[in-house]
């Protein structure tokens, strides 16, 4: 991201609020609950850890692994647990989410090894081999120990990705063991791992310390591994699909073997010798034929059907390992546009519309949090998520498959990975590693959609090779891409998409001119910066004093970035005063930014869907930067750390809707965009515009065909005369027996934005006049009337004035917090005189905390009203 400087801020300040325990001298008392699988093919997860730094630590990892060591004392942390997230788990410090409780802590507690042990029993048969895999790095390196044993050093423990695995038979115990773990200090610009450059303030830690699962398994004399499946259609038939399985047969021992491997997909049985020579791997192949297949498609273009291809290896009849996985039948392929990357699915071309991914700033992994977040990503029409730089643990993968959301992968910018002409004969190897390890882990995942190699540089000759060797092996079968940027590697040429800003404030016109980050091309990573939320999730983060700053543009706020260019809401605000009128208070603030966020977060996406028919450089993908937010942040998500969604959120989900009626703001014109795969036939697109006073100035219709997977043209906007400096239209698609089945509301002006192309920088493209909309200040009263029926709340325009921008929320009990996460199925609505509008919330009853639910609905020039 060329947004990004290279920079890192330390993160000083006081020591831990509760110091850490020191080791005492009581009894050990080792974890017997944990126990290696006693089965071939058993696989078990190490569930928590002790961890301490080694600063309390008397003695290495010689000590530290026996079964005897005492750790009693020692901080107890989740098996996927960094540092910082063991001591938050273990709350050694404040909310460090709230206001700059984050500055508290210690960055020098973080600048020695920690330490993660944990004890074990195993019952070790004659013949069986257990196995210790790390799924993933030790962050930033590390050494593994057993029972006393070292298993591996730093110059082998290094890397975020590299996945480790170690046969520990002739080191397992009857009885008790021990694992320990140790992981370095983390300095991004010197390793290959996870930082979060300027998405948030850092974590003090940097990441040090587990991320991944750490397991033991069991298999006989033969395991298998790296089990992959491919299926290929005969495009553009879907009547038939050939289906690859392949497996790995590995001889864990120092003679021969003769191993049967067999296997299904789908009910159909396959199977095959394989003769092993001592410590020999090779790969058993099975290729199969499936007639009318189930084809896996994203979410607004079909059904999500997956397979499962299970294998075993039995080695004299004797069982010895197996492995299974989900697929998908899909054909993923893409190409340049005119100059821009167009991705397909399964033959059809696919508009990709997505947003950028933030993992969780401390790297825990909290499912149900993914799952909701995934689920108002799927709820907005939302079909993409790019994942750069921090690829996610193997759930959110199998939640994307079941969902049909699309994932774009890849390594980060601005720290030690793109920094190539300082890559060390180690920093390749690891860099090789990490590529080969995550493209197996993930091939075979039907919501992949591409890799991308380099971010804001593509790598030169000797690390794209690199990377396109460790691909080969992993058997990648997904467009590569040498960079989000507009720049070519050797090998795979140009990348065709491009990094051309904004990353702040833009009006909504902006979108529509094909110039920088207008819609043309594929744009990796692009937004119009700040997301002020509700202030029921402000309050949830920011103290008072510190929700009242956000009317000083020129204060710097901490849950901003860290970097100088983003600290500021500086000319967001200055667009806020110049377009809506300076806010009366913080409250007009927070609803005045609720509009500007909807109003130019529907245009970007809307605009990207116009012009995907184009035939002169067409659209091909944008990345909202960002979905979602790593830790409570003003900037960069559509849903916010506590799942909140406002006016960001919702302007998108309406420009995202399958079959959608919109305006633009470059020449007037009306389109209706289908992302479904059939014509919809008989539509008329109806458009009337009000004058601020509730006056019908036009009112025009034009009947349309919606093509399948594309946007039309359906006339223009009337521009009558007399209109109000602040004005509205109100768009409906109405199928052929007049039932709405699209609504689209915008607030516009007679004077429009303009930009200042010339001065553009790589973050912002300065505006030098600014639309009028100040009219809506002097909105006369509107009245809403509300009813409930279950989750369902029903909203009319009960007065004679319009009821603009009207939000619904769900509290827990009269009074209450609000309630999140809530999928809307629409909000943020505007009501003329006699029109309703039913919304429906989908939540959990356990997030109601035991009160009933109540629903609260207000709106722009509307008194709130209560709903029980």
């Amino acid at each position: 991201m060329s947004r990004r400087s290279r920079w890192l801020v330390a993160v000083v300040g006081l020591s831990l609020v509760v110091p850490l325990l020191p080791v005492t001298s009581a009894v050990a008392q080792e974890h017997t609950a944990t126990a290696a699988p006693d089965q071939p093919g058993g696989v078990r997860t190490i569930p928590d850890w002790r961890m301490q730094s080694s600063r309390s630590v008397s003695g290495g990892g010689d000590a530290i692994s026996r079964p005897g060591f005492t750790d009693v004392n020692w901080l107890k942390v989740p098996a996927r647990s960094t540092v910082m997230a063991g001591l938050i788990a273990n709350r050694k410090y404040p909310d460090l989410n709230y206001s700059t409780n984050m500055k508290q802590v210690n960055a020098a507690d973080f600048a020695v090894p920690w330490w993660y042990r944990k004890g074990f029993t195993a019952d070790p048969v004659a013949g069986r081999h257990t196995f210790l895999k790390l799924n993933g790095g030790v962050l930033a390196r590390g050494e593994v120990w057993l029972n006393g044993t070292k298993i591996a050093g730093t110059d082998k423990v290094i890397g975020a990705y590299p996945i480790r695995e170690f046969d520990v038979t002739s080191l397992i115990r009857k009885g008790d063991n021990a694992i320990a773990l140790r992981a370095d200090s983390v300095d991004p610009q010197r390793d290959l791992t996870i930082h979060f450059i300027d998405w948030a303030q850092f974590p003090p830690d940097r990441n040090q310390g587990l991320f991944r699962d750490v397991t033991l398994s069991s298999s006989g004399a033969v395991s298998l591994r790296n089990l992959r499946v491919d299926s290929d259609l005969p495009l553009p038939s879907l009547a038939s699909a050939d289906v690859t399985v392949k497996v790995d047969a590995r001889n864990n021992t120092d003679k021969s073997q003769t191993t049967e491997v067999s296997g299904t997909v789908d009910g159909r049985a396959f199977k095959q010798q394989i003769s092993l020579s001592a410590k020999q791997t090779k790969t058993a192949t099975f290729t199969l034929k499936l007639d009318e297949p189930r084809v896996w498609w994203p979410f607004q273009m079909g059904e999500q059907p997956l397979y499962e291809a299970s294998v075993a290896a039995t080695v004299g009849g004797t069982a010895s390992d197996t492995a299974k996985t989900t697929f998908g039948v899909r054909e993923i392929d893409s190409k340049l546009v005119q100059g821009g990357r167009q991705f397909f699915v399964n033959g059809q071309p696919f508009l990709v519309r997505g947003g950028g991914w933030a993992s969780d700033l401390f790297l825990r992994t909290d499912l149900r949090k993914i799952e909701d977040q995934l689920k108002l990503t799927k709820a907005m029409g939302m079909n993409t998520i790019r994942l750069e730089g921090k690829p996610e643990n193997d759930e959110l993968y199998d939640m994307a498959d079941r969902m049909g959301i699309m994932l774009l992968t890849g390594w980060e910018c601005c720290s030690k990975w793109e920094s190539y002409d300082s890559f060390t004969a180690e920093d390749n190897r690891v860099a090789g590693e990490s590529a080969e390890s995550e493209a197996r882990r993930i091939r075979n995942h039907p919501s992949m959609i591409g890799f991308l190699i380099g971010s804001d540089f593509a790598p030169p000759a000797a690390q794209e090779k690199i990377y396109l060797d460790a691909l080969k092996r992993a058997e990648w079968n997904l467009p590569v891409i040498s960079s989000a940027k507009a720049l070519s590697s050797p090998q795979l040429g140009s990348p065709g998409m491009k990094m051309e800003g904004p990353y702040w404030w833009v009006p909504p016109n902006y979108w529509y001119n094909k110039q920088k980050g207008g819609a043309s091309g594929f744009a990796s990573e692009i937004g119009p910066g700040p997301t002020i939320p509700e202030l029921d999730s402000l309050r949830k983060f920011l103290p008072p004093n510190e929700i009242d700053a956000l009317r000083d543009y020129n204060a710097k706020h901490y849950h901003l970035a860290p970097s100088d260019t983003f600290s500021k809401l500086s000319f967001w605000g200055t667009a806020l005063d110049g377009r809506y009128g300076k806010p009366t208070s913080t409250e007009d603030l927070v609803r005045k930014a609720q509009l500007a966020n909807y109003e130019v977060n529907r245009a970007q996406l809307e605009a990207f869907g116009r012009n995907f028919s184009d035939t002169d450089r067409p659209s091909t993908g944008v990345i909202y930067w960002m979905l979602n937010s790593a830790w409570p942040t003003l900037y960069w998500n559509l849903i916010d750390h506590n799942l909140a969604t406002g006016g960001s959120y919702f302007g998108a989900k309406t420009a995202l809707r399958p079959l959608h009626v919109q305006y633009s703001y470059d020449d007037n014109s009306l389109a209706v965009v289908n992302t479904g795969l059939r014509d919809a036939t008989g539509l008329t697109v109806q458009a009337t515009v009000f004058n601020l006073d509730g006056t019908q100035k036009a009112d025009v219709s034009q009947p349309v065909t919606a093509k399948a997977n594309a946007s039309v043209r359906a006339g223009t906007l009337p521009q009558p005369g007399g209109l109000s400096s602040t004005y509205f239209v109100r768009l409906l698609l109405k199928d052929a027996s007049g039932n709405v089945v699209d609504r689209n509301v915008y607030w516009l002006s007679t004077k429009a934005d303009k930009l200042n192309y010339g001065a553009s920088t790589w973050y912002h493209t300065p505006q030098t006049e600014y639309a009028d909309l100040k009219g809506l200040n002097n909105l006369p009263q509107g009245s809403v009337s509300a009813t409930t029926a279950g989750n369902k709340v029903t909203i009319t325009n009960s007065g004679d004035k319009v009821a603009f921008f009207v939000r619904a929320s769900l509290r827990a009990g009269a009074g209450g917090p609000e309630v999140h996460p809530t999928t809307w199925s629409d909000n943020y609505v505007t009501l003329w005189p006699g029109e309703s509008t039913t919304l429906t919330a989908d939540y959990r009853a356990s997030d109601l905390g035991g009160k009933a639910p109540h629903f609260q609905v207000s709106g722009h020039n509307v008194p709130k009203v209560e709903v029980r």
